[in-house]
């Protein structure tokens, strides 16, 4: 699987990747809002980079994405399929050093865009804690509207956190996309 956009590609993981997916999902400013424990070290993330190459993105359940930028991995995006096969949930992980420049946004898009024009799936719903704002902010800049909060829901790092609930549908992506039916 290959999506191309602008300035990334998103592809299957390679071996070759294991050591930056370690390194970004060691940050702990990465990590923050994430399930993960941390540190990652390089073998156990030639482990996990090892089962993601296998995956199947029309498998139902999760196919994570790896964000290339110059043959460079910078981060993964998480697609959860439904069952049903007409819904997913989708999730985003950007290294530090490439955030703030727009490529989450841009490997979302291309995400959303291969979801609902070439899949043709009627809805994609994200999650996030309210307190990171950055990844709220860049599912809204692409069409999704928050749908509510789930106080209090998720056990993180020794916390109970809030869960901010996102979701698009078919039909109001086409409305937002010029040239997309």
């Amino acid at each position: 699987m290959r999506l191309s956009a602008e300035r990334l590609v998103l592809r299957s993981f390679e071996p070759g990747d294991a050591e930056a997916f370690a390194a970004y999902r060691s940050d702990p400013e990465v990590a923050r809002y994430q399930a993960w424990e941390t540190p990652l070290s390089v073998e156990r993330a030639g482990e996990v980079v090892a089962g993601y190459a296998v995956d199947d993105p029309g498998a139902v359940g999760w196919f994570q994405y790896a964000i290339s930028l110059d043959g460079v991995l910078i981060g993964d995006l998480g697609v959860n399929l439904h069952e049903n096969r007409m819904q997913a949930e989708i999730g985003f992980t950007i290294a530090a050093s490439s955030q703030g420049l727009g490529y989450g946004t841009e490997a979302v898009a291309r995400v959303l865009r291969h979801l609902f024009v070439d899949r043709g799936l009627h809805r994609v719903s994200a999650e996030c804690d309210p307190r990171n704002e950055a990844s709220a902010r860049l599912l809204e800049r692409v069409g999704f509207q928050r749908e509510g909060l789930r106080r209090a829901n998720t056990w993180l790092r020794g916390e109970w956190t809030d869960d901010l609930l996102f979701g698009l549908l078919a039909a109001d992506y086409r409305a937002g996309q010029p040239g997309v039916r």
